[in-house]
């Protein structure tokens, strides 16, 4: 055992023992159903396939990467664009590949970040291709420190037929802050030409 965790295993400790702590708590928290289930998890820097996979491996569900048929740009503000773009227009991009026969599945921890106050284009593609009809459904949302948006009522409104239970969010490091504090860094240095 890590004597030393480090700050994002502490997080996602954080998590598992507050969906633990739902188990025992008064029925308008999360509960989880007995049954399989299935984590399904979209990330596009990584913090969120982090604790899509700390779940899955704690309950030892199923793990399903939900991706686009064409990737997201790798440069952040081309995807920051793109994502604007698709969510103004109502776009729901191909998905990559769906899960398959989702009616072994009792509950899906849906995981995402949550992209412009909402959920990712690529969010509203898998619910819209999934029947998630008597499913629970957890949400496991991250974001960069603006909160939940409307997130949830794209959820709510994209799985109709689904039970839709108070799941987890966190704040995330924001990649934009990200990119900005290591360009500002860089363009203080002094390079010997």
């Amino acid at each position: 055992m890590n004597d030393n965790p480090t700050r994002r295993e502490l997080l996602v400790t954080s998590l598992l023992l507050s969906l633990t702590a739902a188990r025992a708590a008064p029925a308008t928290a999360a509960q989880l159903p007995a049954g399989e289930v299935l984590v399904a998890y979209f990330s596009r820097s990584g913090h969120t396939r982090v604790v899509a996979g700390h779940i899955s491996r704690a309950l030892r569900a199923d793990l399903f990467e939900i991706e686009p048929e064409q990737p997201y740009p790798a440069d952040y503000f081309a995807t920051v664009e793109q994502a604007k773009q698709e969510s103004s227009r109502g776009y729901e991009p191909p998905l990559k590949a769906e899960t398959g026969d989702l009616v072994r599945y009792d509950t899906v921890f849906l995981a995402f970040p949550v992209w412009g106050m909402t959920a990712p284009p690529v969010i509203r593609s898998f619910l819209t291709a999934h029947d998630l009809s008597g499913k629970t459904i957890i949400p496991v949302i991250t974001h960069g420190g603006y909160g939940l948006g409307n997130s949830l009522e794209v959820v709510a409104s994209h799985a109709q037929r689904a039970d839709l239970v108070d799941g987890f969010s966190m704040q995330a490091p924001q990649e934009r802050q990200t990119i900005e504090r290591v360009a500002a860094w860089l363009d203080g240095l002094k390079v010997a030409r």
